[in-house]
């Protein structure tokens, strides 16, 4: 082969490394259900959204649009925690060091109140989940933060009400964190699962000792390089990284 050609072919190898290391999106199996992750690292410039300046985003559609104006648009995106009719985050909503909502430390209906539930939270390059009543008791500096519930995988163990035998199953999303905090990983079943499956899907499958819930039924993903972008009802709180547009 020609050297110039070689050069070429090196090239093109060197760049088709480059794209595969940029993907962060793939579909996976755990016993026998689908499920999609997008995994996020130290570098990667993810945030946390709710408001514009004409209200809630409600949509991947809308936060595009916005971020467009800057130059820049979504790397990958996901709803990110419980909200009221208005689109309000239900418990802690920490945007750019400001909270926007307060955390909410007492059990309650539905999944939130389910204790012990749970707070995302990051800044300066380390992720965290924090069950919540310990977060309060910490008072740990967030850049982003968003509470919501129930935890699924709490220091290594279950969620202690999650039976084996529910029958209560949704299609579900949620966020694991590494040990170290250098990664976060955003999960979402393919097809309907309990609590139980679904947190084992984070401590069995992909090895991470805490993990919290968003939400279920409403569950919803952009993912780019996978050709989706999940539709439906308006969303309250959105976790996505951002990118320049290329």
């Amino acid at each position: 082969m020609r050297p110039f050609a070689t050069l070429i072919l090196l090239a093109g190898l060197a760049l088709g490394a480059q794209s595969a290391a940029a993907t962060t999106c793939r579909d996976d199996m755990f016993e026998g259900v689908a499920f999609t992750l997008c995994e996020v690292g130290e570098k990667d410039d993810l945030r946390l959204f709710h408001s514009g300046s004409s209200g809630p985003y409600g949509s991947f559609r809308a936060l595009e649009d916005a971020l467009e104006a800057e130059g820049k648009t979504l790397g990958f995106a996901m709803n990110a925690g419980m909200y009221h009719r208005d689109l309000s985050p239900v418990g802690l909503f920490i945007g750019e060091g400001v909270e926007i909502a307060p955390l909410v430390t007492r059990a309650g209906p539905g999944n939130f109140g389910l204790l012990p539930n749970g707070v995302f939270c990051w800044g300066k390059g380390q992720y965290r989940v924090i069950e919540s009543r310990s977060f309060k008791a910490e008072a740990p500096d967030c850049r982003f933060a968003t509470q919501s519930g129930p935890m699924l995988v709490i220091k290594g163990k279950l969620h202690p009400k999650f039976l084996a035998t529910s029958d209560s199953e949704y299609i579900r999303n949620g966020v694991g964190v590494s040990k170290d905090g250098s990664r976060a990983v955003f999960a979402i079943s393919g097809a309907p699962v309990n609590f139980h499956r679904f947190a084992r899907f984070f401590r069995d499958h992909l090895g991470l000792s805490d993990a919290l819930y968003f939400d279920g039924n409403i569950s919803r993903l952009y993912a780019p390089e996978l050709n989706r972008h999940d539709g439906g009802f308006p969303m309250g709180p959105i976790v996505g990284t951002v990118v320049a547009k290329g």
